[in-house]
């Protein structure tokens, strides 16, 4: 989401004269997109504000002036605090505001300082400037598109509810508009995003809320897409609609991101999750059921307060019953604000660390084994970019999995039959099926 937020953001701007450079050394303008949700992602904000006085400070050594603005999440939680901790920052936006960066921008020129941070009741995305044609075909065949933004179940340990507002679903006919749009310059693939994005319940034309399932059927039937993603989705919203729309939407890929968080019910209901581990493994079962090749993918946090050695055995055995294709795990780090900042039972870092550890080695070693049954098989791959090596290319498989092929640029946005012959470290080798085969070097 953070993302397709800047990306938007470039977007509004663009109309104003400004253009995307590599280096923030050869910026007028220099935008932070953030995220609040774990300590350390807060903690790299001020690290980079610095770098960016130093930077800032050089440029107006040369007579040149340089605007700095933190935009997103941490933006939203600390409002004007960051600018009295950090007077480098010329612009604090939140998240339900940057479609008003043009005029924060023209006001930080005159008198910086500028804070906007209000949850706004406004369509954010009526205002927004959309990208154009050679815009989207730059930014290649893959692309975001946020259809529901907040959240309302209220988990103990997150911020979103307060930096992102309460869920809000996007109406369907601005949603469609918006992919029409980026199919019609080429792009093949589709993720449709939300904070909670099986619990969209977005305006339909017939003016009734249309769901999740309904929403995907529908970009099916724009011409172009051939691939649709979602993320990131909730256990309880993962409805038996959409666990048909696996079985019965071709473009639908067999994948699915699907957060468990612990895999204890004692740890599941401090965090109000609002879902045991059965019901987990129950929904996960049923979506294998509709989709037997579906590869699956989990957000774990470890050390959550009052975690015990038998509730991180309890989410070992999760992890070991389901066998992730992918996961990402955390150690739990207090947010401001939150329930779980204060509640009794902080597990130590050092048995963070350790649980961590010891976590992350069980899911590496599931990825792994999931490329490794990977091999042999022929693949839909659609090429996204160049490769590190001269003369390769990557794209992705169905199941999200990197998949690098010797061949030209020309490739780049052509989805193609390709073989899978190794495994990497973290992604995989791969020969055009009607090729002949070759040594692949790995």
């Amino acid at each position: 989401m953070n993302v397709y937020d800047a990306e938007r953001m470039a977007d509004t701007l663009a109309p104003q004269g400004f253009v995307s450079v590599a280096a923030a050394e050869d910026a007028d303008l220099v935008v932070l997109n953030t995220c609040h949700i774990r300590e350390k992602a807060a903690e790299k904000v001020y690290s980079e504000l610095g770098r960016l006085r130093v930077l800032k400070e050089a440029a107006a050594a040369e007579g040149r002036k340089v605007i700095v603005a933190v935009a997103g999440c941490v933006a939203q939680a600390e409002g004007a605090d960051m600018v009295r901790r950090a007077p480098v920052v010329d612009i604090v936006v939140g998240p339900q505001s940057y479609h008003r960066l043009p005029e924060l921008v023209a006001a930080a020129a005159i008198r910086p300082g500028v804070v906007d941070t209000a949850l706004k009741a406004e369509d954010k995305f009526d205002r927004l400037v959309p990208p154009g044609r050679e815009q989207i075909a730059r930014r290649g065949s893959s692309a975001f598109v946020t259809i529901q933004e907040g959240c309302s179940r209220f988990c103990t340990y997150c911020v979103v509810p307060s930096t992102r507002g309460g869920e809000v679903s996007r109406p369907v006919d601005k949603v469609v508009a918006e992919v029409e749009r980026l199919a019609a310059a080429g792009v093949r693939e589709i993720t449709v995003l939300g904070q909670n994005v099986n619990a969209y319940r977005g305006e339909g034309p017939d003016g009734r809320p249309w769901k999740l399932p309904r929403l995907l059927a529908r970009l099916a039937e724009v011409p172009g897409i051939a691939r649709l993603r979602y993320a990131t989705s909730h256990p309880r919203a993962m409805s038996a609609e959409l666990i048909a729309a696996h079985r019965e939407l071709p473009q639908l890929m067999p994948y699915l991101h699907l957060p468990a968080q612990s895999g204890s019910d004692r740890i599941l209901d401090a965090m109000n999750r609002r879902h045991t581990r059965d019901l987990y493994l129950q929904r996960l079962a049923e979506v294998r059921a509709a989709r037997p090749d579906i590869a699956l993918s989990s957000d774990f946090i470890v050390g959550f307060p009052g975690e015990s050695d038998q509730d991180f055995a309890d989410t070992m055995d999760l992890v070991e019953r389901v066998g992730f294709a992918s996961a990402y795990s955390f150690k739990y780090s207090p947010r401001p604000g939150t329930p779980a900042a204060s509640m009794d039972g902080q597990v130590p870092e050092a048995v963070k660390s350790e649980r961590l550890t010891a976590l992350q080695a069980v899911l590496e070693s599931q990825q792994r084994a999931f490329n490794l049954a990977s091999v042999g098989r022929t693949v839909e791959v659609l090429f996204e970019k160049p490769g590190r090596l001269p003369g390769q290319i990557v794209g992705k498989s169905p199941h999200m999995q990197a998949v690098h092929v010797q061949a030209g640029a020309e490739m780049i946005g052509q989805i193609k039959a390709v073989r899978l012959v190794a495994v990497g470290s973290h992604s995989l080798f791969g020969e055009f099926a009607d090729a002949v085969p070759q040594p692949i070097a790995v």
